[in-house]
């Protein structure tokens, strides 16, 4: 599993891009979205969900994120990313239902190989739901991992804005 003082690996997610008033039925083409090259120099939040429209990550976990925004920004983020195990037209839905316009970019690991090289991935398929993410946040300054929250149980502690507000 990734642990503080590591560097994160590098992978590619897709993400589609915010468009400003575009219409929820429409389906852009995600794009890839290196981490290395896109988060080198930078500091990130990078949040997964196991998955999208369910309820702690509909209700808590993506809105805390999203209300916490100016604050993350104010502490020197430059990017937030929201992670799940599942394709950049689901994350896309997503994120426009959800609201969270250009403050989050919504990220699709589709196959799970970020989220397995982060040693984050686990097994719901007797739920029915297949390989996801763990419930968690990273923080990453110029790659380089200085906080890491799991989930242990249900809900959102750790893994919340406010809990990586604290680390930073």
């Amino acid at each position: 599993m990734i642990q503080v003082g590591d560097i994160i690996p590098d992978g590619t997610l897709q993400i589609v891009p915010y468009t400003p008033n575009e219409d929820l039925k429409a389906c852009p083409m995600p794009q890839a979205y290196k981490v290395h090259q896109q988060l080198k120099g930078k500091k990130a939040v990078i949040f997964a969900i196991p998955g999208p429209f369910t309820p702690a990550c509909s209700e808590t976990h993506v809105p805390g994120f999203l209300n916490a925004h100016d604050a993350l920004k104010a502490k020197g983020v430059d990017s937030v990313i929201c992670l799940s195990v599942t394709d950049g037209f689901v994350m896309n839905a997503f994120g426009k239902v959800s609201g969270v316009q250009d403050k989050i970019l919504m990220a699709g690991d589709g196959s799970a190989t970020f989220t397995k090289a982060l040693g984050l991935d686990q097994d719901l398929t007797k739920n029915n739901m297949g390989v996801r993410a763990k419930r968690f946040a990273i923080v990453l300054d110029d790659l380089k991992v200085t906080y890491v929250g799991v989930e242990q149980v249900r809900g959102v502690t750790v893994s919340g804005a406010d809990a990586v507000l604290a680390k930073l």
